[in-house]
């Protein structure tokens, strides 16, 4: 059952405003695709590599908490399994607690050249254009991949 697209963020005249809007754009794809999938399908790996629908989203939820907000990761590959008892409605609430929280801190950024937040267990914070950039290639890809599992699970496709 394919989906029309949803539309691309406007043009803006300055570059926060472009790199947010593609930014939130992909968040709200990776969020829709684990909207309305049973839990048990949501929780089962797609992939021989175990990747599930779910476990995507809760891997971007710790991304966001490590950059944006500085939490520390202790187990990047732990960050893909969801603990047993959440939902996919848990999931997604989390996700988008994190990407809310993560919004306001990049709301008071004046200048993307200077420094981001400094990740937990880093010395030194990558530019702020870096991390909306660095942002927008993990959200995207991981959207590309739960696009291909939800189109597994009913044949749902699109943003």
């Amino acid at each position: 059952m394919p989906r029309r697209d949803t539309a691309l963020p406007p043009d803006a005249a300055d570059e926060k405003s472009v790199l947010t809007g593609f930014l939130g754009h992909l968040r709200g794809a990776v969020a829709a695709k684990a909207l309305g999938v049973p839990d048990a399908a949501a929780r089962e790996p797609g992939v021989p590599s175990g990747t599930s629908l779910l476990g995507l989203v809760a891997h971007l939820t710790h991304v966001e908490r490590h950059y944006f907000l500085g939490e520390a990761v202790r187990d990047w590959p732990a960050t893909f399994r969801p603990r047993a008892e959440d939902t996919a409605e848990d999931v997604v609430a989390a996700y988008r607690e994190a990407t809310a929280r993560a919004d306001a801190v990049v709301d008071t950024w004046s200048g993307l050249d200077r420094a981001a937040p400094v990740p937990a267990g880093r010395r030194s914070a990558p530019s702020r254009r870096w991390l909306l950039v660095h942002m927008i290639e993990e959200t995207g890809r991981h959207a590309g991949h739960a696009d291909i599992l939800r189109e597994r699970i009913d044949g749902r496709t699109g943003r």
